[in-house]
């Protein structure tokens, strides 16, 4: 059993488990991936405490970043050998402040806000290639407020793959703004992380429940690695 479905009441994970729509769910032939908020800003400095990391960056998530980075790793890279669109998320520090912050949290909204040095830098291993998109954005969901929907209408996109951070806040208002714009979705639930684990296991549920499919990296690839997509790509 997953390690968030074991946080579960007993009780609400066997109504997941009669209810749960995910294994009717297919991934489609043109899938893009989106990366959401993976910077140093939500992740911290490589090998700092949880407390040492959120002292540089009032967002990181400490140790839980790390301990996830080989994964997402792992996830751009199996993108990257298929060649479908792999999109990269961040804050816009200079629109941000205009429109209020993603969040309301006291330190969103002030114009002469910005964000730290460095806050917005991708951790090396995950860094964008040419031809990635970076997406700014000024709200939680990747979808609110930018040519996402364009791009991946361009793109012929049917599914959306979501990972990134965190898991309670940006990640679920991207797949749930993904489910409501018609695309078959799926979180990578090892892929994500979150500063709380409670809310990284909640958030699983909920997402799971009503409006994504919710799968762990080596699901993934076994359906990737299939013989119905190998042949469709």
């Amino acid at each position: 059993m997953k390690d968030w479905l074991k946080q579960l009441p007993d009780a609400e994970r066997r109504t997941l488990e009669r209810t749960n729509a995910s294994g009717t769910m297919k991934i489609g032939s043109r899938p893009a991936l989106i990366v959401v908020d993976v910077t140093l800003g939500f992740c911290g400095r490589e090998g700092l405490s949880l407390a040492e990391a959120v002292k540089e960056y009032r967002t990181a998530c400490g140790p839980m970043s790390w301990e996830t980075m080989p994964r997402i790793v792992s996830l751009i890279d199996l993108f990257r050998a298929k060649k479908w669109p792999v999109v990269f998320t961040l804050g816009d520090p200079d629109k941000q402040p205009f429109s209020g912050g993603a969040t309301k949290s006291l330190r969103t909204g002030r114009r002469d806000a910005g964000y730290p040095a460095g806050h917005n830098d991708f951790p090396d291993a995950i860094k964008p290639r040419d031809g990635e998109w970076v997406l700014p954005k000024t709200k939680a969901s990747g979808f609110f407020q930018t040519p996402l929907t364009s791009y991946l209408v361009r793109e012929q996109i049917d599914t959306i793959v979501v990972c990134g951070v965190s898991t309670s806040g940006c990640v679920r208002a991207t797949a749930v703004d993904s489910h409501s714009n018609g695309y078959n979705t799926f979180v990578i639930d090892d892929c994500c992380f979150d500063r709380s684990y409670y809310a990284h296991c909640a958030n699983l549920y909920d997402l799971a429940a009503k409006y994504a499919g919710v799968i762990s990296l080596d699901e993934l690839t076994a359906i990737v690695k299939g013989p119905a997509l190998a042949q469709a790509s």
